[in-house]
């Protein structure tokens, strides 16, 4: 990937400036440029973007004065920040204790198998990205599935590959 060296956002004469920056500088600048609020903004940074790439954790490191190692770090530490697009619709596979005992890793593989693509990827369509979770806290329903932000219960093969062909034949 080229990197725009997004450091400090180009202001030429003439010069378009993209709005979705001034969303993270007002942000930056709400909270003061404190390094604590890092994961506020990068909320922000993926709701103005709709993923984080590698120039906009520059920019957000930069203007926070944190290393890049960090800003990164926190970034792919949790699992609701995606430093790739994401596809139109997103399919979660928990893989906590309680859903791999109740067979939440054959879910897994079924649903890699169908799609052909692997845990963190997204079909060549763009339609559906498959990803996994240490943990959902859903313990009680396990195995657990995350479908568009909608959390399924005691999912099996057969349940998640429904779920995921009605999203297959959509236009």
């Amino acid at each position: 990937m080229e990197s725009k060296n997004l450091t400090k956002q180009p202001q030429k004469s003439g010069q378009t400036v993209d709005k979705r920056f001034k969303i993270i500088d007002i942000t930056m600048k709400r909270n003061h440029y404190r390094q604590d609020a890092l994961i506020e903004i990068l909320h922000k940074a993926q709701e103005a973007f709709g993923y984080l790439e590698p120039d906009i954790l520059e920019y957000v490191a930069h203007a926070l004065k944190l290393p890049l190692s960090r800003v990164y770090g926190v970034a792919t530490f949790y699992h609701l920040f995606s430093l790739k697009p994401s596809g139109k619709h997103t399919c979660v596979v928990c893989l906590g204790t309680a859903c791999y005992v109740k067979g939440s890793d054959k879910v897994l593989t079924a649903l890699q198998q169908e799609l052909g693509i692997k845990s963190g990827e997204t079909t060549t369509d763009k339609q559906i990205s498959l990803l996994s979770a240490r943990c959902l806290g859903a313990c009680g329903i396990a195995p657990a599935i995350v479908f568009d932000g909608e959390v399924a219960g005691k999912q099996m093969p057969e349940n998640a590959l429904e779920k995921i062909k009605t999203w297959q034949t959509e236009d």
